[in-house]
């Protein structure tokens, strides 16, 4: 920990509690700071000071109980004066692939009341280009602080994977950007105490390019694999193994393709870059597209497998976007349903982390029962668990299209199941 720093003598305010604000919370109050933790939906608020964690996380359950039981982090739906506000709302995307700015908006215009002299206002939220410099920064000076003298303004974007938040969170470095130099050097100060990686200093506009072009280049990437899997399917080519013998070449490494890209960041930051330099960003556009349309390739894949059956059952396991999490926001999964359905199939989604989701989801064995193809969308480890015999033994038709590379086609072969890889 900083020596800088005293921890007991420090009030942060984190508004939202969500997959970022909630980690990050409770970390700052385990290390000694007094949090208070801010968002809008009651019922989190209510769970968090009960020291019940609203998501599905690896070890967050035990970090939580010990900052709400020492006393040094509560939860509430409205921000108070602190020493340190941290943002961490959403950013989602508009219908016409821009920005949704709204929520850092009003989390900014909330605290505006409460800033005093010397704060260190620190936006985690992912966004565009110049938003901490232009947007923020013009909000905060309706506390007539001036900036960079008495309000220290910096942007930190978060670097977690879900599944994995508190190590991360601890372990990886971090890239602070300020206003201007002292707001960097404020904000870096703030995170050392709890970051084991390199914080890194630069602007606050660089910061958020670089975030942004972090998961840009995951999409081109996976947009790239996606795109060869296609490719060899036209040619009758297995493409796990075109990609495996391609990266046996020193310096390729290409991804493994999929049902889709989703989560919170690399479906949604990308379009901030297209959305900024249109003109520009071309190669992250169109990758942008063909991750969108790969749900639609993969429902029209798994009904020309079962073209001959009439109204065919599709079991779809797994809707979370990705493996053993409960999060299932921007999934592809939604998207191959809609195609499913659109075109007469019968669906029956099955997932044991989602406890809240678009369809309704059904056991395991009511969704397989008069199935005619399994749809694996995610790689959830209990799906490699179950028995084929057992499974096959309920079905109409014993086909598998197992779209993450998670199951042993040996085993489910030896079931008497047609197994399809992506």
């Amino acid at each position: 920990m900083a020596d800088s720093i005293k921890p007991s003598a420090k009030a942060i305010c984190v508004l939202g509690l969500g997959y970022v604000g909630l980690p990050t919370a409770a970390m700052l109050a385990v290390n000694g700071f007094r949090v208070t933790g801010v968002d809008l939906r009651s019922d989190v608020v209510e769970a968090v000071n009960s020291g019940e964690v609203p998501i599905e996380e690896v070890g967050l359950n035990t970090v939580l109980q010990a900052a709400v039981n020492s006393g040094n982090l509560r939860a509430q739906t409205a921000p108070e004066p602190a020493d340190a506000f941290i943002i961490a709302v959403p950013t989602p995307i508009l219908d016409h692939k821009g920005a949704d700015l709204s929520y850092v908006e009003k989390a900014a215009r909330s605290i505006v009341p409460h800033l005093r002299a010397g704060n260190l206002v620190v936006l985690e939220s992912t966004v565009p280009p110049g938003t901490t410099d232009g947007m923020l920064a013009d909000i905060l000076r309706e506390s007539d602080l001036r900036l960079s003298e008495e309000l220290f303004v910096a942007h930190c974007p978060e670097r977690i994977l879900p599944g994995h938040v508190l190590t991360e969170l601890v372990q990886n470095d971090r890239v602070v950007g300020g206003i201007e130099p002292t707001s960097a050097e404020k904000a870096a100060e703030l995170y050392r105490t709890m970051v084991e990686g390199e914080v890194l200093i630069t602007s606050a506009v660089v910061a958020e390019t670089a975030k942004l072009v972090e998961n840009a280049s995951r999409d081109v990437g996976i947009a790239f694999a996606n795109e060869i899997a296609r490719i060899s399917h036209k040619f009758g080519a297995d493409g796990n193994e075109v990609i495996a013998l391609a990266n046996r070449h020193p310096r390729v490494n290409i991804l493994n393709p999929g049902p889709g890209v989703g989560g919170h960041c690399i479906p949604v930051d990308p379009w901030f870059l297209v959305e900024a330099a249109p003109d520009l960003a071309r190669l992250i556009r169109t990758a942008r597209e063909i991750n969108n349309d790969q749900p639609t390739w993969v429902a029209d894949r798994t009904l020309a497998e079962v073209a001959d059956i009439e109204k065919p059952k599709i079991s779809v396991w797994g809707v979370a976007y990705k493996g053993n999490i409960d999060d299932a926001r921007e999934t592809p999964a939604i998207h191959v349903l809609r195609a499913l359905e659109s075109k007469g199939a019968q669906v029956s989604a099955v997932d044991f982390h989602i406890k809240r989701f678009t369809y309704q989801l059904d056991d395991i064995e009511a969704s397989v029962t008069g199935a005619d193809c399994i749809l694996v969308l995610t790689d959830h480890r209990e799906f490699s668990f179950f028995e084929p015999e057992v499974i096959g033994s309920r079905m109409r038709t014993r086909i598998v299209f197992d779209t993450r590379n998670c199951l042993s086609s040996e085993r489910w072969e030896n079931a008497g199941f047609r197994m399809i890889k992506l």
